[in-house]
């Protein structure tokens, strides 16, 4: 089954990949921020945060556009600093 807190450690990786073979900053704090969301989202899950209604998660409300924003800021970074350097040729 796939899970939110899988589905964070896969970006979590894929993002600190990423930066190992770029070394494009902004993905090494992606990748950081995905792998310490993938706990709290298991914990989440697990029903241990939570009081047992965790239908509304008010949460997620300032999680996800974070998450996101950092993650779209990663290829939009990517791209610039490739367009902007000078010809290999």
């Amino acid at each position: 089954m796939l899970t939110p807190s899988i589905v964070a450690i896969v970006l979590g990786g894929v993002f600190a990949a990423l930066w190992l073979t770029t070394r494009v900053p902004g993905a090494l704090v992606a990748g950081i921020a995905w792998l310490l969301y993938a706990p709290y989202e298991f914990l989440m899950y697990a029903r241990v945060l939570c009081s047992g209604e965790c239908n509304i998660r008010v949460d997620l409300l300032l999680l996800w556009p974070l998450l996101l924003g950092i993650s779209l800021a990663v290829p939009i970074r990517y791209l610039v600093r490739r367009f902007r350097s000078p010809g290999k040729g």
